[in-house]
């Protein structure tokens, strides 16, 4: 036995098992549910995950302009909602809500290779700190070794 003996956190093998958190992680499993409940909430979850997968893409942010555009004559006709009310309630409404989630979805995939990054970075260190840890216990050998061979002081 060395000077020192270490003892590995707890936390170091449950986050090498679990890997780092990323965004679709976040999705509800209705875990502890059952029945009814359990569809339902992972029914919500999915429906949620596919209609914001379609609502924000590109190619429906542009079905959501022409949408509007077409619309833009009847808004023109005397007695109706005109140009101003038209662009700030149909275009931009429309048009920026598929484009704000298709930056959201862009936003979040970055944030998953930076945590993904993180994770592999504190890895490495964590993979540093045995190794040092390894060095210091070779050290310590050694220093035991060449105490036990120096002889007693005479008093």
């Amino acid at each position: 036995m060395g000077l020192y003996e270490h003892v590995p956190h707890p936390h170091i093998a449950a986050r090498a098992e679990a890997g780092p958190v990323k965004v679709a992680d976040q999705i509800p499993q209705a875990e502890g549910k059952s029945g009814l409940r359990r569809w339902y909430t992972k029914g919500n979850a999915w429906l949620a995950v596919k209609v914001t997968a379609g609502v924000g893409s590109m190619t429906c942010a542009w079905l959501f302009c022409i949408l509007a555009i077409a619309g833009l004559p009847t808004a023109l006709q005397p007695g109706n909602i005109g140009f101003l009310f038209w662009f700030s309630s149909d275009l931009l409404q429309l048009t920026l809500l598929s484009v704000i989630i298709v930056g959201q979805n862009i936003q979040a995939s970055a944030s998953d290779k930076r945590s993904e990054q993180t994770y592999r970075d504190a890895e490495s260190i964590l993979h540093e700190c045995l190794e040092l840890q390894k060095h210091l216990q070779a050290q310590d050998t050694i220093l035991e070794q060449m105490i036990s061979a120096v002889p007693p002081a005479a008093t």
